[in-house]
């Protein structure tokens, strides 16, 4: 995956997340994504510019991909 269509998907999680649940999903992109970032090393920013999200949501996919580390999507 590029980092335009990881872009693409993250705005859609981020527009489709219930209310107050904007910032959870994007932790949530970096839990469900993180073996794709970290295999490929894929830039974060780069995501973030493609998805047109504020560049501090860096560090929220950042805690995401380390929580992947210890939990299990149910989804």
């Amino acid at each position: 995956m590029t980092e335009n269509e990881l872009g693409k998907i993250l705005r859609e999680m981020y527009d489709n997340a219930p209310a107050g649940d904007k910032v959870a999903n994007v932790h949530l992109f970096g839990v469900k994504y993180a073996s794709i970032l970290l295999e490929n090393d894929i830039n974060l920013k780069e995501i973030i510019n493609a998805s047109g999200l504020k560049p501090s949501y860096v560090t929220e996919i950042s805690n995401g991909i380390k929580l992947s580390k210890y939990v299990i999507l149910k989804c």
